[in-house]
């Protein structure tokens, strides 16, 4: 899908683009690639003279090789994007290419932009572009305030694994925790664990974007100042997550106390049984023993006494268990 935006009295337009003739139509600030075609690249490269790298979206490049200008004015960056998906929360990579110089390009200070899968960032952007006139006046706005809408979005999402965290804390502090709570909370705190971990990576990667262009000295006096509260927003991030950190660890050594006393309770079970059926065995293998003269037959209340002192020895030991407490 190729979709292109263009300014127009302070507001970003969205238009999409099905072929070469409408694409030569406009003179956009931003084009936007999602799962882009062979045919759709070959477009931006008759109408631009751009040529998208084909490791534009690879994962395993390396960290080194994601911030880089080209000689000709290009600023590559490559920066992952969270997705908060309640099934599958997710990265996704995302290639920007910022050409403000080159003299093929028929519309100076364009942003391209590539990805497999549509950002929530994205919708957010176009959506506060639309609604609010002089949001957006160049390519380097649009980017920049792209990432100014992720770690607004990483900031939601932290929002939201408090309040997941919340629920958790009542279920695990209210006391009764079964093995099968427990089992769901752990699995609760799991996934908040790795939802944390990936705005942790997220908003790492963003200050990197963020301080690669203040570096790049591409930005005016303005945008330079932004960029720094948007670092300034990324460090307060930072300790909410170490917050979030502390709290997940707290509430899996609770949850896996509780098991555990869980499992004592089991075992004080099997303890108390074994000792109080300790004394009975003990009579039963007297009385097991082979005598000359066998009590059971010489003596005809020989058994009714061997079962009643059985149960007098059993009773005992559970009445001396439930005076000290043992059997709570």
């Amino acid at each position: 899908m190729l979709n292109i935006f263009t300014l127009a009295n302070g507001r970003l337009f969205q238009e999409e683009i099905e072929s070469l003739e409408e694409l030569t139509k406009f003179q956009p600030i931003w084009v936007d690639l999602e799962a882009p075609t062979l045919e759709e690249k070959r477009w931006i490269k008759q109408h631009y003279g751009l040529s998208i790298p084909e490791d534009a979206m690879d994962e395993d490049i390396e960290e080194s090789a994601r911030f880089y200008e080209e000689d000709n004015g290009e600023l590559h960056i490559r920066s992952d994007f969270l997705i908060d998906d309640d099934e599958d929360p997710r990265s996704v990579r995302v290639a920007f290419i910022l050409n403000q110089h080159n003299a093929n390009l028929k519309s100076r200070g364009v942003l391209f932009s590539i990805h497999d899968e549509d950002v929530p960032v994205f919708r957010l952007l176009r959506m506060r572009a639309r609604r609010a006139p002089g949001l957006i006046e160049d390519a380097k706005e649009v980017l920049l305030k792209l990432f100014d809408a992720d770690a607004e979005y990483s900031a939601d999402t932290l929002e939201n694994i408090y309040d997941e965290l919340e629920k958790v804390s009542k279920q695990v502090l209210a006391g009764d925790v079964t093995d099968a709570l427990a089992g769901e909370v752990l699995g609760a705190i799991a996934r908040q664990e790795d939802l944390n971990g990936r705005i942790r990576r997220n908003v790492m990667d963003t200050r990197r974007a963020v301080s690669f262009m203040m570096r790049s000295k591409m930005l005016n006096s303005e945008q330079f100042e932004e960029a720094r509260q948007i670092l300034r927003d990324i460090e307060s991030l930072d300790n909410h997550t170490a917050f979030l950190f502390d709290k997940i660890n707290f509430l899996m050594d609770a949850t896996v106390g509780f098991i555990n006393i869980n499992q004592n309770k089991i075992i004080k079970i099997f303890s108390v049984a074994s000792v109080a059926l300790l004394p009975p065995t003990l009579i039963a293998s007297v009385y097991g023993m082979n005598f000359k003269f066998m009590p059971e037959l010489d003596w005809s209340l020989g058994y009714p006494y061997a079962l009643a002192l059985m149960v007098a020895s059993a009773l005992g030991p559970m009445w001396y268990f439930r005076k000290r407490g043992w059997l709570k």
